[in-house]
């Protein structure tokens, strides 16, 4: 359960973290970084601060099915060892998908999103089979 919960934690700091390449893409427009009015500034993002914004907010996406899955099957008393193996999956996914995202390798990253989508389901699943 631990380790379901360590891998919780990362998912919301996964939220931040890739918002780094999105705030750096920002920077490096002619006008610098726009605190005052960010997303009309990151609406006008292309290429690499495109990919990396949409990156961003598919993290965000992500997370609360994840979080779900992982407090269904944490709630119910799952056992055994699928709990912390499926949260494992989902980071190495999600840190996949973020990954080939901002290298733009996106059947890789359709296939690492499916993967960590399916994890998620499977966590909750979890909660059903107890």
């Amino acid at each position: 359960m631990t380790t379901a919960i360590v891998c919780l934690m990362i998912a919301a700091l996964l939220i931040v973290l890739t918002k780094v390449p999105v705030a750096l893409a920002m920077a490096r427009e002619d006008r610098g970084y726009d605190n005052r009015n960010p997303r009309a500034q990151q609406s006008r993002l292309s290429g690499y601060g495109a990919r990396a914004l949409a990156a961003h907010q598919n993290t965000i996406e992500a997370f609360p099915i994840f979080a779900a899955g992982v407090l269904l099957a944490m709630v119910t008393g799952a056992q055994g060892s699928w709990l912390p193996m499926l949260s494992l999956v989902f980071i190495a996914a999600r840190l996949v998908y973020w990954a080939c995202y901002l290298a733009d390798i996106h059947w890789l990253r359709s296939l690492a999103w499916l993967i960590g989508f399916g994890t998620s389901i499977g966590l909750m699943l979890l909660a059903l089979i107890g």
